[in-house]
């Protein structure tokens, strides 16, 4: 069978409204009407403000860490509350330079829920939960080092473009 070659093809412009014109992005990528789009300055403002609540919020935030249930002291499991890939991945990393360590893993039971899953199991002459200290620690002072670097780069950068 032969194709019919004498239908004639619609532009998008004739096709009709089925067709999602590309000039403006969809309605859930536009700003709602009446609001007014917040500078990162303004936010810096109302942060560094500061309030006499603050002290009363860091006492109501809940605990976003804790030992699940099951867990002994060298295999034990902990449960992260708003905390995915991230700092999962990380972690895991960290921890497993630990020669005390026999193994760490981490899971997101469910990309709806906000929590993350870590795993520890220690060698004897050390608990899980001193393993996910020293992990954290370590994590933090690697964060601190490349904040170091990467501030010394800028500077350096800076100064090359003036000169």
């Amino acid at each position: 069978m032969v194709p019919n070659s004498t239908t004639k093809k619609q532009t998008p412009q004739e096709a009709g409204d089925d067709d999602i014109s590309m000039s403006r992005p969809p309605a859930s990528h536009q700003q709602p009407i009446g609001e007014e789009d917040a500078s990162m300055a303004d936010v810096e403002e109302e942060y560094e403000e500061g309030d006499e609540d603050d002290e009363e919020v860091a006492e109501e935030e809940t605990q976003r860490v804790r030992l699940l249930p099951g867990s002994s002291p060298n295999a034990a499991s902990f449960e992260f509350l708003d905390e995915g890939h991230t700092l999962g991945n990380a972690l895991r990393y960290i921890i497993m330079k630990n020669p005390d360590v026999e193994f760490c893993a981490y899971a997101i039971p469910h990309p709806s829920e906000a929590k993350m899953n870590v795993r520890i199991q220690t060698y004897e002459g050390t608990t899980a939960i001193q393993a996910l200290e020293k992990g954290l620690r370590d994590i933090q002072d690697l964060c601190d080092v490349v904040t170091d670097k990467f501030l010394d780069a800028k500077l350096q950068f800076l100064e090359d473009a003036k000169a």
